[in-house]
């Protein structure tokens, strides 16, 4: 009854940048968190950003000066501004929201199906 759907990965430079989309829809009643979280081969999956309702906003140490998260409330969209990307940023990313839906009354996670971001020269 609820999608998180992302978009804006893809091939990139290293130096360059990419702008990250995730729209959720369906029976949503209100979002509180929302974050983004990666996972490269190998690699456990691990927390990106996190922006709160009233936006709020957590960075894990990668990419605390490079990147931006921000969100559409209205829309109920959050987005991450990727800058100076590295090959290290290589991963695959999800994003993921708490969202009370009209049926049932409590929040509860919802992850996107990810979308690849590849840096490389």
């Amino acid at each position: 009854q609820v999608q998180l759907v992302e978009s804006g990965g893809g091939l990139v430079q290293p130096g360059g940048s990419l702008r990250l989309s995730c729209a959720a829809s369906g029976s949503i009643f209100s979002i509180n968190a929302m974050a983004w979280y990666r996972q490269a081969p190998g690699k456990q999956r691990e927390l990106v950003a996190i922006i709160s309702s009233d936006s709020s906003t957590t960075y894990a140490d990668s990419g605390k000066a490079r990147f931006t998260i921000s969100r559409d409330n209205a829309n109920h969209t959050v987005y991450l501004q990727m800058n100076s990307l590295q090959p290290e940023d290589t991963a695959v990313y999800y994003c993921n929201a708490n969202i009370k839906t009209r049926i049932s009354g409590l929040y509860y996670p919802f992850w996107g199906q990810g979308t690849q971001v590849t840096v490389s020269s």
